[in-house]
């Protein structure tokens, strides 16, 4: 093996696919979460989530894992590659999804299930200057603004303090736009997340232990092998998104100016210019241009 693998670390995808599943791994999750949640996260088990896709794009493009923390909430969390319009409506179908199958028939709504929905997107999703976005459920008058509280009697039986707290609440991390030097717990983990490398001076909950765990070196030569095409797909994945992308915009470009030939050349046609003249203004052909 090649000594420059030493220091390097697996991408996150690969290891939510592969290393993270390991209960002696989860600390490298609970780190993340609680970088990202601000609070400490223990995570319980994993629960069944929808990884087992079956298109092979899907296989490189996304990874989802779905875990159960120590208060008993669920958090989400899912990579995804490459851009998918309508990836805003995916998050509120995974949110809605888990609060509807963790709660048993005739169960009374107060046992419905906190859920954290964490976004990793490799995309510029929607439009924003910030890399790292976060949603949640607030209720406010609309004539006077004032935000709905709960009484004191839901505080106690619900154990939040907030209306918020009991709907699902979003993250979105949007680490391609992250271009600078880390100075927070959190810029350090989204670097990562980015870079695929941890600064030897990063002092994030769970660096430390992607850092020991998650070493390029510490595969077999088959696991390495799997990796390698993992990341050549990825690429290949974002080459033909830019690809259709720019061939969209030509061909949209196209239709485009020939639209403005077509206009052109009914108004010339319309005013009596000669056959000639409108073919070598507009570039049309005579059986185009007699059609108009």
């Amino acid at each position: 093996m090649n000594s420059n693998n030493k220091n390097q670390i697996i991408r996150f995808d690969w290891a939510m696919k592969r290393l993270l599943r390991n209960k002696a791994n989860f600390s490298v999750l609970e780190g993340l979460l609680t970088t990202l949640l601000g609070e400490k996260i223990i995570i319980q088990r994993l629960l069944e989530s929808e990884s087992n896709q079956e298109d092979e794009y899907d296989k490189y493009n996304r990874v989802d894992m779905l875990a159960e923390n120590s208060k008993g909430e669920l958090v989400l969390i899912e990579v995804q590659n490459n851009n998918e319009y309508a990836y805003f409506q995916r998050m509120l179908f995974g949110t809605s999804k888990l609060v509807t199958e963790y709660i048993n028939r005739g169960e009374s709504y107060d046992k419905v299930r906190k859920v954290y929905s964490v976004n990793i997107v490799y995309f510029s999703l929607g439009h924003g200057t910030d890399f790292v976005y976060h949603g949640k459920t607030e209720f406010r008058g609309i004539h006077t603004n004032d935000l709905l509280e709960l009484t004191p009697f839901q505080k106690q039986t619900f154990k939040v303090d907030t209306v918020s707290q009991l709907y699902p609440e979003y993250y979105i991390l949007k680490v391609n736009g992250f271009n600078q030097v880390a100075k927070s717990p959190l810029e350090e983990w989204i670097y990562y997340l980015n870079t695929g490398e941890i600064p030897s001076t990063a002092t994030a909950p769970g660096l430390e232990e992607a850092r020991e765990r998650l070493k390029l070196d510490s595969m077999t030569k088959d696991e390495l092998a799997a990796y390698y095409r993992h990341l050549d797909n990825i690429v290949i994945l974002r080459d033909n998104i830019n690809t259709e992308r720019e061939e969209g915009r030509a061909e949209g470009l196209e239709e485009g100016a020939r639209k403005k030939a077509i206009k052109v050349a009914r108004y010339l046609k319309s005013s009596g210019t000669a056959m000639e003249l409108i073919i070598g203004a507009t570039g049309l052909s005579k059986e185009e241009i007699e059609k108009l």
